[in-house]
């Protein structure tokens, strides 16, 4: 059936996030310490797969967000076109990740039907599902722009995938997208048995933004007392409203992302900047995370969102969450994706789908 995507999809060409320092498309500053510390003097430097995205990135004629309107920001090139465009340009392989097959459907939800996108590998089910949300945050990109994610996990981790979209901002101001994420939590756990997937096995996912809508899914089963997912796996999550972190600090002006895009970000999609410190944004400042499902939260080092990943993480351990928190050094935010040409994308990616192929073993 059709779906009317109005402000709900945005260009498929969308950038996820982008450097607030137009020259940093040509060349990054000395290598600094390992990502683990908490303070460093400067910026790391991309390791070589890393820096021929960004290369291309700029090629792309990509800008930061921090420079453009809503519209420019959704219709320029993504850090996935610039993976593309290596990977095409080393002649490199789609499959197998090409051999899933995919359908569109339509999530029901109180603002309108979601587009959503499922993933099913090959295989006799019923298989586990996995329920992700891309990034981009919550302003741009869609599930054309985040198409590599789902297909690897669904190759991976041998289950289902549907990729769901949510309303964006500005024309959907928060919490529009968390009442979404949730939408299509109930409808994915309620229905997902007409596509052949098992509802007992449902793990919720997601990158930057989609991390943040991933984790609060997983907090309101839980305060609902209703179906918790059995896994989550988060992917340098949105977890703060800080600022002024090491990773901020370190990665002002990193691309593709730095803190004036983050702060752009912000202003379009909160009415004010105090809702930031909405606890489902603030995650670091919760303190009801015991008895969550367990978690895999993967942080690169050269993000301005690092260190509240790692400081979720660390905050999900003390509340006897069973964590693998993975941080991966010389690479930049939006690397999850290019498995096809970053090697520790490919390192990230399969970590995560034994850590989902492992939860869903434990629930069969």
């Amino acid at each position: 059936m059709p779906i009317s995507r109005s402000t709900i999809r945005t260009a498929s060409v969308a950038v996820l996030l982008l450097s607030s320092s137009a020259t940093l498309w040509a060349q990054q500053p000395p290598a600094a310490q390992p990502a683990q510390q908490t303070q460093q003097a400067e910026q790391a430097k991309p390791d070589p797969q890393m820096q021929a995205v960004l290369d291309a990135l700029k090629g792309l004629d990509a800008k930061p967000f921090s420079g453009l309107t809503v519209p420019q920001a959704r219709t320029q090139a993504s850090a996935a076109d610039a993976a593309r465009t290596v990977q095409r340009d080393k002649k490199i392989s789609p499959k197998p990740e090409a051999g899933v097959a995919t359908n569109e459907i339509a999530i029901p939800s109180a603002g309108g039907a979601l587009p959503a996108r499922v993933y099913v590998p090959e295989g006799k089910g019923p298989f586990p599902v996995v329920l992700y949300f891309h990034g981009g945050g919550w302003v741009v990109a869609d599930i054309n722009t985040y198409d590599a994610t789902p297909r690897a996990l669904a190759v991976g981790s041998k289950a289902i995938v549907v990729s769901a979209d949510y309303h964006h901002a500005p024309e959907s101001k928060f919490p529009a997208q968390h009442d979404d994420a949730w939408a299509a939590y109930t409808w994915t756990v309620e229905n997902i048995h007409t596509l052949n997937g098992d509802a007992k096995r449902i793990a919720v996912a997601g990158e930057s933004a989609g991390a943040n809508l991933a984790a609060n899914v997983a907090l309101m089963a839980k305060e609902k007392k209703t179906t918790m997912p059995v896994h989550q796996l988060l992917v340098y999550p949105i977890a703060g409203n800080d600022m002024n972190t090491p990773s901020y600090q370190e990665n002002a002006d990193a691309a593709p992302l730095g803190k004036a895009d983050m702060e752009w970000f912000v202003s379009h999609v909160f009415t004010s900047k105090d809702e930031s410190a909405d606890p489902r944004i603030n995650l670091v400042g919760r303190n009801d995370l015991e008895g969550l499902p367990s978690a895999t939260v993967i942080n690169a080092q050269i993000d301005p969102l690092r260190s509240e990943g790692q400081a979720y993480a660390e905050k999900l351990k003390a509340a006897g969450v069973t964590v693998n928190a993975l941080n991966y050094e010389g690479v930049t935010h939006e690397f999850f994706g290019m498995a096809k040409v970053v090697d520790k994308a490919k390192d990230a990616v399969d970590a995560a789908n034994a850590d989902l192929t492992k939860a869903f073993s434990k629930t069969k």
